[in-house]
């Protein structure tokens, strides 16, 4: 069995860095493409429109307009304040809960999906994966998800390598791919099931640098630390891409379990 003390991200101190990043996260994080709710609803074989969807770790609310825009009815859930503020002027008329996925306050039964983007890793599963249990009613999903650098573009890894040499515990964090035992084990008897979709994305380079500073580990560090590190990536990615238009790609991993189906 999974040992849930090893799970990534458990720092509160890393979780609420990204308050002192609120607005660049808004501005910089990459969405998802239209295929992700698509492959949601194909695993929890349900539709979105018409669902209440509980959106934990919701940020600046990147993930929360695309559930409201695919029709759901969806309640964000953000413990950051000032990623609460981005969220709450992007999308006003959208229910904001100060929260955590440990302890859920929230009703039993009240929500037909519970989603995680970029957010499940800051959870202790032995905890969130029994919280979004019973909060969903039977036969809802809970959904993770995160947006990965495709290590199989040869620029990304460097970069990666490159990031990992400098910054202390970068990705020394399983996430997405463990997911599903992580799920299983906090969950015995339901099955998680596992996709992986690749998209692109072109962006300046000056937002894919503040992009990199909206993650945690940039954010940690402060901007006096980060800037030579971010200043080196520039001019790494200026010989990739004189234009100074960068493809980003990403693994985007998805993991959907369902809940039980009341029985008669």
């Amino acid at each position: 069995m999974p040992d849930h003390r090893a799970y990534p991200g458990r720092s509160p101190e890393f979780a609420l860095s990204f308050d002192s990043v609120a607005a660049q996260y808004a501005t910089a994080r990459p969405g998802y493409p239209r295929q992700l709710l698509t492959t949601v609803e194909e695993l929890a074989e349900r539709p979105l429109p018409g669902a209440t969807a509980v959106d934990v770790g919701a940020g600046t609310g990147i993930a929360t307009r695309l559930l409201r825009d695919r029709g759901a009815h969806v309640i964000a859930v953000e413990p950051g304040p000032a990623m609460g503020a981005q969220l709450r002027a992007a999308l006003p008329g959208t229910p904001l809960v100060r929260a955590v996925g440990d302890a859920l306050p929230l009703a039993a039964a009240s929500a037909d999906f519970v989603t995680y983007a970029q957010a499940f890793h800051w959870t202790d599963p032995a905890r969130s994966v029994p919280e979004a249990l019973r909060v969903l009613r039977p036969g809802g999903a809970l959904a993770v998800w995160w947006n990965l650098p495709d290590l199989d573009i040869p620029w990304i890894a460097a970069q990666e390598a490159r990031l990992k040499s400098r910054l202390p515990g970068y990705h020394a964090r399983g996430i997405s791919g463990d997911a599903p035992r992580f799920i299983a084990a906090a969950a015995p008897g339901l099955m998680p099931v596992h996709r992986r979709l690749r998209w692109t994305r072109r962006i300046p380079l000056d937002v894919h640098l503040a992009h990199l500073g909206s993650r945690s580990y940039f954010a940690h560090l402060g901007p006096e630390r980060a800037a030579p590190v971010l200043a080196d990536e520039r001019a790494h990615l200026r010989v990739h891409f004189p234009d100074e238009v960068v493809e980003e790609t990403y693994a985007l991993d998805v993991t959907v379990v369902r809940s039980l189906e009341r029985t008669r």
